[in-house]
């Protein structure tokens, strides 16, 4: 149990988000903040991250692994697909 409510996690996400970034754009991509429910991070590839084979990787190595580092080990990353960004309650 994450012992931290989604609000208290929205500013150090965000700065780890922003940690991470520069990461993605040497490729070409780039990661967007989209919100914190239930201590999962919700974000969205762009860029040439999208459709790319090592997103996932991505994801679990660069973006959860430095949350679960700066925040705590328990945060989990959940990609969310465009066009999806509205309903993330079904995802």
């Amino acid at each position: 149990m994450i012992p931290f409510s989604d609000e208290e996690l929205m500013a150090p996400v965000k700065t780890v988000i922003d940690k991470v970034r520069p990461s993605l754009a040497l490729d070409g991509g780039d990661i967007d903040f989209i919100t914190v429910k239930n201590g999962s991070v919700y974000v969205q590839l762009k860029g040439a991250c999208i459709g790319c084979s090592s997103s996932g990787s991505t994801l679990k190595y660069g973006v959860e692994r430095q949350l679960r580092m700066d925040i705590h080990p328990e945060i989990s990353v959940v990609n969310v697909p465009m066009g999806m960004e509205n309903d993330i309650d079904n995802l």
